[in-house]
């Protein structure tokens, strides 16, 4: 019996209006209504977000770590990916930044796209050790690791099973402070600072076995506006250069947090950068239909413009991926020498640049254990789902006609919840309306269909 997937998602069922709005956001139909509330199903969820800006009311929040445990901790490092300083205005100067985040409490600070330099000579070995698949499939971003599981398990053996950028910079600095600063291991505390909720749920429960070396997550929002008091107030001194370990990343480092930066570091090859989930799901349903071949390379990331566009983020995605790319212009080529000293450990990261383990296909249309029983219930829900009404209205409280037959082939739900058959019952006598109330109850709750609804409106 496989395990649920840890979720960053929750909801707030005192705040939730029954809506159903995030029902039709989700990419995989993982919410359906229930008594007025959302209920999710925790295996077809791959925390991308979409619910949460869906919702009007803002009843979904993001769980995350208590940020008190940085005070906690001995030796707090924060990595952050390089578009946390893209959410600031450009008068405010990156020394300002750093000044403030030291005043806060960190030790010392790092970019995630330090390592980005190491893994381009590294991907161009991609097809090699991939076993010739194509195309090879980028697991830069969790949301999409987690739909190619769920969704698309045939294509899971596609992915590309080295460390992204966040794995092997905290393994870097891991390396770099016990073995030049000789602090101890145990006292070190990476907090990465997210922009999204698929990367704290990654981090809190791997696609495989393998633990994260990242010890707590921080909310990109949360620090941002703990900086920004910070540098408001004035409290912070500007830090001393010989303190820092930030240094310039190089033009294609700072482009890989941004929508084609993968495929920039590919030289050969036809290769695709695509973002938004929805955008995602559509293009791998015709690739594993075969409508499209031919593809060497996909970097497929869940947002729209990619991590500037994640759900944490302070700031509008187009302003930051505009600061992010004149930040480029200012930046070297290449970056060597003491501005980036993880060079001298290419061959430690060499020898744990490959993820241990492998991830697993976890397919939400799965019926059964057993095979045999398994062909016949995808047998009938595909009968059920050809005699509803294919309007995908969401009355029933599923995403569509699909997944409610789904749904009552699994026990889950009954195919009465649908508003066409009720009323198709009604007109051939086999059910009454006060049986028809019962099922719209039991689906949207007392609230919202409570007679003194129509009192009200004298009706």
């Amino acid at each position: 019996m496989q395990e649920d997937f840890h979720h960053a998602l929750k909801f707030k069922y005192d705040l939730c209006i029954g809506c159903a709005h995030c029902t039709g956001a989700c990419p995989t139909g993982a919410i359906h209504v229930e008594d007025g509330h959302p209920r999710l199903d925790p295996n077809r969820c791959v925390d991308c977000g979409r619910c949460y800006i869906a919702c009007p009311v803002n009843a979904i929040y993001i769980e995350q770590d208590d940020f008190q445990t940085v005070y906690d901790c001995k030796y707090p490092v924060l990595l952050m990916p390089s578009i946390f300083m893209a959410q600031f205005e450009d008068k405010i100067k990156e020394k300002t930044i750093l000044s403030a985040l030291y005043h806060i409490g960190f030790k010392h600070v790092f970019e995630v796209e330090k390592s980005v330099d190491f893994i381009r000579d590294e991907m161009q070995k991609l097809n090699q050790e991939n076993d010739g698949l194509k195309p090879v499939i980028s697991t830069f971003c969790p949301a999409i690791v987690r739909l190619i599981q769920v969704k698309f398990p045939v294509l899971v053996p596609n992915l590309y099973l080295s460390k992204p950028p966040l794995d092997l910079t905290a393994l870097y600095i891991r390396k770099l402070l016990t073995e030049e600063d000789h602090v101890p291991a145990e006292d070190i505390g990476i907090f990465y600072v997210t922009p999204c909720a698929a990367k704290i749920a990654a981090i809190k429960s791997p696609a495989t076995e393998e633990e994260s070396p990242v010890t707590k997550v921080v909310n990109m929002n949360f620090l941002y506006s703990k900086v920004m008091r910070v540098i408001k107030q004035g409290e912070y001194q500007l830090c001393e250069d010989s303190r820092t370990r930030f240094h310039r990343l190089s033009k294609a480092s700072l482009y890989y947090t941004l929508t084609g930066g993968e495929v920039n570091l590919l030289k050969e090859g036809r290769n695709l950068a695509i973002d938004g989930i929805h955008n995602v799901s559509e293009f791998l349903e015709k690739l594993e239909d075969e409508d499209i071949q031919d593809i060497d390379f996909l970097e497929l990331r869940a947002c729209d413009e990619s991590c500037s566009g994640g759900i944490l983020t302070a700031n509008n995605r187009f302003l930051m991926t505009e600061r992010q790319r004149k930040r480029m212009q200012k930046s070297p080529d290449e970056v060597d020498g003491e501005d980036n000293d993880l060079l001298n450990y290419t061959d430690y990261l060499a020898q744990h640049k490959r993820v241990l383990g492998h991830v697993e296909p976890r397919s939400m249309d799965k019926m059964d254990d057993d095979l045999a029983t398994a062909m016949q219930k995808m047998k009938r829900a595909f009968e059920i789902n050809q005699n509803l009404p294919q309007v995908d209205c969401r009355i029933c409280g599923y995403q569509s006609c699909k997944n409610l037959s789904e749904a009552v082939v699994k026990g889950d739900a009954e195919v009465e919840q649908c508003i066409f058959i009720q009323r198709i019952l009604e007109h051939c006598d086999k059910m009454d309306i006060s049986e028809s109330m019962k099922v719209m109850t039991k689906i949207w709750g007392t609230k919202k269909t409570s007679s003194s609804i129509a009192k009200n409106l004298n009706l």
